[in-house]
């Protein structure tokens, strides 16, 4: 079960279409402000996504270990 879970977080973490998401408001501001600028808003909405999947996965770990016992 955990070599599954742990196939399935690197298969998703290197995926580069799951990086390369985003919504179609984004999209275009992203194309008119140039490259750096829209580089800068993709590192941007990576880094406030990490956060809350961070303590999504923290909670789940800590349920894991408690369901284990």
């Amino acid at each position: 079960m955990i070599k599954k879970l742990l196939l399935a977080g690197i298969l998703t973490c290197t995926a580069p279409a799951v990086w390369a998401q985003g919504c179609s408001v984004c999209t275009k501001t992203a194309g008119e402000l140039g490259e750096k600028s829209a580089k800068g808003l993709n590192a941007g909405i990576i880094y406030l996504a990490c956060i809350p999947l961070a303590i999504m996965g923290t909670i789940g770990v800590i349920w894991w270990r408690y369901n284990k016992q």
